[in-house]
């Protein structure tokens, strides 16, 4: 039966990508797909003037169709050959940081020491724990990490303070933030000063940001839940590849998804929030302060 998935899943993986080559497919797209890189570092890597196509310099918005050459740093892509799809659920500790950049001490890849190339599908903070999905295969990168694709998220948060009934419901129904306006989601308390959060946005430090709006802070924050994903008998510190089963039902969810960015909302953008509460740290002429 695993056997029948794992076929099942790569049959459909590469049925797809051959459809996509006929009508012809991106250039970051297609580089992703070999698991080398995540689309955003593939257009870095066209920029650089480190990818050829069909011996010429690439230029981003360059697609490749059947019979194309691509080179990336002098080494030819095989449209044929791919590596098999790898997803890996690490329950991240405190302290690691989500980044592919080796330089950085502390970094997620070091810390999982996994024998090929792998990157991580979005970010936790380095001060927060909980699931954080790692993968081989770029083109799902961008499909999971779509806000529009609504891939729900679950946090457990534990404030400073006490919180109020009306502050979580504040929260609940969408806050100014960062120049937008976070989505309403649900949030159902767990104790006096903690509660559990659902997001299907990704901004930065989201969740903290909401605290400091309602004059809180928050002083722990772990990620239980990613889609149909649970850090249940996953301790911290460890990590596990997903099963077949739910490599299918992740690859299903995002099957329908062209990985592009989410469409940007047209009219006025709410202005980030000055002077929320007791719990704002930074100078209310400038915004809130970057950690």
């Amino acid at each position: 039966m695993i056997c029948g998935a794992e076929t099942s899943i790569e049959q459909r993986r590469t049925s797809y990508f051959r459809e996509s080559m006929e009508a012809g497919i991106r250039l970051n797209k297609y580089i992703s797909s070999h698991g080398i890189c995540s689309r955003r570092e593939a257009d870095r890597a066209i920029e650089s003037g480190a990818v050829r196509l069909n011996g010429r310099k690439a230029v981003l918005g360059d697609t490749v169709k059947p019979g194309d050459r691509v080179e990336l740093h002098g080494q030819e892509l095989n449209a044929e050959t791919k590596p098999k799809v790898v997803f890996i659920l690490l329950h991240k500790p405190a302290g690691i940081t989500s980044t592919t950049d080796r330089t950085i001490q502390g970094n997620v890849i070091d810390y999982i020491r996994y024998p090929e190339r792998i990157f991580t599908v979005g970010r936790l903070d380095k001060d927060s724990t909980g699931l954080l999905l790692l993968t081989n295969d770029g083109d799902s990168v961008n499909k999971i990490l779509r806000a529009g694709n609504a891939h729900p998220k679950e946090y457990f948060v534990r404030v400073k303070k006490s919180i109020s009934d009306e502050a979580i419901q504040k929260m609940a129904q969408g806050v100014p933030m960062l120049g937008t306006r976070t989505l309403p989601c649900d949030i159902r308390r767990a104790g006096p000063n903690s509660y559990k959060i659902t997001l299907v946005q990704g901004l930065n430090r989201q969740i903290r940001r909401m605290a400091e709006y309602v004059g809180n802070e928050v002083i722990y924050l772990e990620r239980t839940r990613i889609m149909h994903l649970s850090s249940d008998g996953l301790e911290p510190g460890s990590w596990r590849k997903l099963t077949e089963s739910e490599m299918q039902k992740l690859l299903a969810a995002v099957e329908d998804s062209d990985g592009g960015p989410t469409p940007k909302k047209s009219g006025p953008r709410p202005k980030d929030f000055h002077q929320p509460g007791s719990g704002y740290r930074g100078d209310f002429r400038k915004g809130p302060r970057r950690r």
